[in-house]
């Protein structure tokens, strides 16, 4: 059975290791990379702070260019799900709307994932097959450059209470639909990603680990080589139920005119997704 470990992103053969893990179950697991621990945990923080307040509906989403924040009521369902996810969320871009005194940590990282993710790119194109980068229309780091597209999402997930939907859980299994994304491990446990016989493993949590999943979108742009894996966010039991998860995904999205296939650019494949979500 496939098993997911933390590569060390400081070793000699890292990215060797790290392709064939994404290639091999959909996910790498980093440790010891570059990304500033304290400012995650600082970012977790804070925001736990933002969604037990007052003030998050002072920051309503703006439904065209979904930035600002999604309460519970208005959280997404995976695809070809009717029940909504245990959740709610910020979405934070560059250019969006952010409360003042949560926007400079959240930039700096923006920056720093933004950055560590345009080389784990270039490591993904390095150790592909010539039959499979020769699929890339254009280099797969240049694809978000400058993107503002790219997003990042403060996700809460608040304690369970025993009143929710029925089969409800903090996120149904689903799909990304971007290029990567870059997660720092969740302030709890609880991803899980579906091997390819159908197992459902634990992604390694311990604070600190980087988790990288491929979307549907580097799914297409190499020809299916890398698979766009599925996951989820499984419900605490016991005296965890009480705890709140705070998490921090950074979904890549290229530039709307990036080719990514015969059949789509990245505009257009993003645009029939969210209408098949019904976000738009």
């Amino acid at each position: 059975m496939a098993k997911l470990e933390a590569i060390d992103y400081n070793a000699a053969d890292a990215s060797e290791k790290f392709v064939a893990s994404l290639r091999e179950t959909g996910f790498g697991v980093l440790k010891n990379h570059p990304i500033n621990q304290q400012l995650v945990e600082s970012i977790y923080s804070h925001w736990q702070q933002f969604f037990d307040g007052e003030s998050k509906d002072d920051f309503l989403y703006n439904k065209g260019p979904q930035d600002g924040f999604f309460p519970a009521k208005l959280a997404e369902s995976a695809k070809g799900q009717s029940v909504k996810d245990i959740k709610e969320y910020f979405h934070y871009y560059p250019w969006g709307q952010c409360p003042g005194e949560l926007k400079a940590e959240l930039s700096q990282y923006y920056k720093e994932a933004t950055g560590l993710a345009a080389q784990l790119l270039n490591w993904v194109e390095e150790h592909s097959p010539a039959e499979v980068a020769k699929n890339y229309r254009q280099p797969l780091s240049s694809m978000i450059a400058d993107s503002e597209q790219s997003l990042l999402r403060v996700l809460h997930y608040p304690p369970i209470q025993g009143n929710e939907e029925p089969n409800a859980i903090r996120a149904a299994a689903h799909e990304d639909i971007n290029l990567l994304t870059v997660l720092p491990a969740a302030s709890e446990p609880g991803l899980q990603v579906q091997a390819k016989n159908g197992e459902w493993l634990e992604v390694p949590s311990q604070f600190g680990n980087l988790i990288i999943n491929i979307g549907d979108m580097l799914q297409e742009a190499s020809g299916q080589y890398f698979p766009s894996t599925t996951h989820r966010v499984v419900n605490p039991a016991g005296a965890d139920m009480q705890k709140s998860r705070i998490s921090l995904p950074l979904f890549l999205h290229p530039n709307p005119e990036v080719v990514l296939s015969d059949n789509y650019t990245a505009g257009s494949y993003l645009q029939e997704r969210l209408r098949e979500l019904g976000v738009i």
